[in-house]
Formats: structure tokens, C-alpha cells, sequence
């Protein structure tokens, strides 16, 4: 009996074959222009309403001038980790002004948003601890948790009573630590943060916020969902990215300083990776400068978005209703995704696919997501082109 070949499973069928065969292939588009409100991709002038860049600073000319500077002056990398000789003053900097904004102690920063999850809560969370996990948490909080190799508890989305029953079930023996989107990602809700830290405190858990998708978007200085429910003393660790509103490449975790001054000098990823690049670090400075000197991107971000929202709606396009930028729409059959994408796309429109095993079968959706900089008729050429599209899939 010959050996299974471990490359088998690469050259069976998948559906991403299947998907390319019938022209319908929604991945991998490239853009020969800067990420901003409307793009160039694969040589069309496009309404870009699927990207993370909620604030528009990625075309921002002084965002843009800071990386060039921080180039210019530091070169184009650190050759090595924080833990060594990868520390520039910048980082230290960075660290400190994120720290003041967030109203937290301290702050670390990690490489990319991904690997802040792996290096946050495999170093807080071991063999003895819990972590609760809400089932619709982001991908790189699951894998987080498989690295630390405590043990995971899912407890339905934002279900309350749900949670309420999996900490009754933890010994006090047990460290518990509840990890959830602030806002989460495919269908823009808001985490139920207030009864989630009821339920800390009734149980001797702590608490992490995933702010992602939070920071720039949720709160009247755009400090993310803590600061949105008047609750930033109450979250034990803050964890977020610079690759969406700052408009750079890296994450972050803030939290009281003992907490981050040990993991700093236990956490692998952290310890075993490059520290972020001189310009990423630059702009994402200049970004922050910017989120805390013009608070009124924030409040513009959520007027486009609910300009979108009403008049998709008024259109009777079937949506997934929230206060976020993120506006996730109903085309339910995942093949009717990709053709919808393909058909938006060639009208001048793109938006992201969003189907099975990513929602549940039958329930495929169109994520969009939106920029304090696009205009009303960005939007209204938009909305046109969406409700043309689901019109013709008969989608209801």
C-alpha cells in the first residue's frame, strides 16, 4: 500500500475551480491605483465600497509625506524584533500617544492586526485559563486561543444568556477571559459590551475588545466601542489595528502597564517577529494625529454610511441593519454572490462576497463598507448599480 501523498488534497477539485470555470472568480483583483474612494482596478475607474480605510486617510498627502520621511530618515526596515535592536523612537511614540488616546496605561504594538490576537492572548491565557469566545469573533482570535492552548468556550453571538451559562459552568480554579469583537466584521453589530462586563464582574473574568473595526468608527472622539458605551475603565485589554482607520499596516494591544510589560516579554509572536516598518509606523501616527485633531471624520463616516443605509433601504434592498459603515446585503445563494460581485464590478462597483462557511448555507451576502470621504453621489451611482444588479438575480 503506497503512502498518501500529502499534496493530494491540493489537486482535487475545490470551489474556487469550479467558481474560476464559470467566470465568476471574486479574488485576487488588481488595482493599478491608491486605495482610496474610487480606484482603478483591472484598468476600470471603480467605486471602491469594500474596503476598511473608514476614514479615507490613505490618500491623505501628510499620511502619505510621513512615510516618506520616516524612509527617508530610518531606511526601509528594522532587521530585527522589539525585543532587540528592532525598537526605533517612533514605536516608543506611537505606543505612548495610542495609550493617552485610548485612556489605558500602556500600549504594545504587533506587526499586523493578526498577529496582535496570537501574541495578546496566547501570553495573557494558558493551560488553566478559559477563554469565552463569541461565535462570530474574528479568525485570528480563533487561532489566538488554539496558541494558547487554554481551553475555548463558544457561546452564541451576542447572546447574553448563552454566556451567562458557560461562566456558571467554569471552577473557580480557572482564569476566565471573555474576547470579543467590538464590531464585528461581516455584519457590522456592535458587541453587547455593557452586559458582557455585568457578567465579568458578577463571574472574576476580564475582559477583551477586539476594536478592529471600532476604532475611528464608534465613539464621539472615534475611540472605539469602549468609548461609545462609557466604558473604556471597564475593558481590561484593547486590541486593534492600523491597517483600517490609521491607513498603515500593524495592530496593538492597550491595557493597564503591568499587563503589557508582561507580554511583552512573554508573548512568541511578538517576541520572534520584525518590528513594524519605519513608514507604517509614521503613518500611523500621522493618521492618529489627524483622528484626534479632526474628531469630525468620525461623524462624517456615520453620515455617508446612513445615507447608504436609507436609501438602499427606501430602494427595498434587504440589508443587514446596524450603525456602522459596515452595510452587509442579503443576495442568500453563494453562486448569486459571485455573479453579483462580477456584475457590480463591470458597472463600475466593487463590494466583497461574503457566503458559506463565512455565514451560515443560504444566507450569502454582499459586504460593503464605507469612507468618511465618499460623496453622496459616489453613493448614489452605488446604490443604482446595486439595486440594477439584485434586480436582475431576482433577488427580494
Amino acid at each position: 500500500m503506497s503512502r498518501l501523498d500529502l499534496f493530494e488534497k491540493a489537486y482535487r477539485q475545490q470551489i474556487y475551480d469550479v467558481v474560476r470555470d464559470k467566470g465568476i472568480y471574486p479574488y485576487f483583483h488588481e488595482l493599478t491605483s491608491g486605495q482610496d474612494t474610487q480606484v482603478v482596478m483591472e484598468g476600470v475607474d471603480t467605486i471602491m465600497i469594500g474596503s476598511n480605510n473608514y476614514l479615507g486617510f490613505t490618500s491623505e498627502p501628510s499620511v502619505i509625506e510621513a512615510g516618506v520621511d520616516a524612509l527617508k530618515k530610518y531606511g526601509t526596515g528594522c532587521s530585527g524584533s522589539r525585543f532587540l535592536n528592532g525598537t526605533l523612537d517612533i514605536h516608543v511614540k506611537l505606543e505612548k500617544e495610542l495609550a493617552e488616546f485610548l485612556h489605558k496605561e500602556a500600549c504594545m504594538t504587533f506587526s499586523t492586526g493578526f498577529q496582535s490576537n496570537l501574541g495578546i492572548i496566547s501570553a495573557i491565557a494558558g493551560r488553566n485559563d478559559v477563554v469565552l469566545c463569541d461565535k462570530e469573533n474574528h479568525a485570528s482570535i480563533y487561532d489566538a486561543i488554539k496558541l494558547s492552548y487554554a481551553k475555548m468556550i463558544r457561546y452564541n453571538h451576542s447572546d447574553m444568556e448563552d454566556l451567562e451559562s458557560k461562566l456558571k459552568e467554569v471552577p473557580d480554579t480557572n482564569g476566565i477571559l471573555i474576547v470579543t469583537d467590538g464590531v464585528f466584521s461581516m455584519s457590522g453589530e456592535i458587541c453587547k459590551l455593557p452586559e458582557i462586563v455585568k457578567l465579568a464582574r458578577k463571574y472574576g473574568a476580564r475582559v477583551m475588545v477586539d476594536d478592529a473595526h471600532g476604532l475611528g468608527v464608534l465613539g464621539k472622539h472615534g475611540r472605539g466601542t469602549a468609548e461609545h458605551f462609557g466604558l473604556e475603565k471597564e475593558v481590561d485589554i484593547i486590541m486593534g489595528t492600523f491597517s483600517k482607520s490609521l491607513a498603515s499596516l500593524g495592530g496593538y494591544m492597550a491595557a493597564d502597564k503591568r499587563i503589557v510589560d508582561y507580554v511583552k516579554h512573554t508573548s512568541r509572536p511578538y517576541i520572534f517577529s520584525a518590528s513594524i516598518t519605519p513608514a507604517s509606523v509614521a503613518c500611523a501616527r500621522e493618521s492618529l494625529r489627524l483622528l484626534r485633531e479632526h474628531p469630525e471624520r468620525v461623524q462624517a463616516l456615520s453620515d455617508i454610511s446612513e445615507y447608504m443605509r436609507n436609501g438602499l433601504k427606501k430602494l427595498g434592498v434587504k440589508l443587514i441593519d446596524s450603525t456602522t459603515p459596515i452595510i452587509p446585503i442579503y443576495v442568500y445563494d453563494d453562486e448569486k454572490a459571485f455573479v453579483a460581485c462580477k456584475m457590480l464590478l463591470e458597472r463600475g462597483v466593487y463590494v466583497n462576497p461574503v457566503v458559506s462557511p463565512a455565514t451560515p448555507p443560504g444566507y450569502a451576502l454582499l459586504r460593503t463598507s464605507y469612507t468618511a470621504t465618499h460623496t453622496r453621489e459616489q453613493m448614489d451611482k452605488a446604490m443604482k448599480a446595486i439595486k440594477e444588479v439584485l434586480d436582475l438575480l431576482d433577488v427580494k
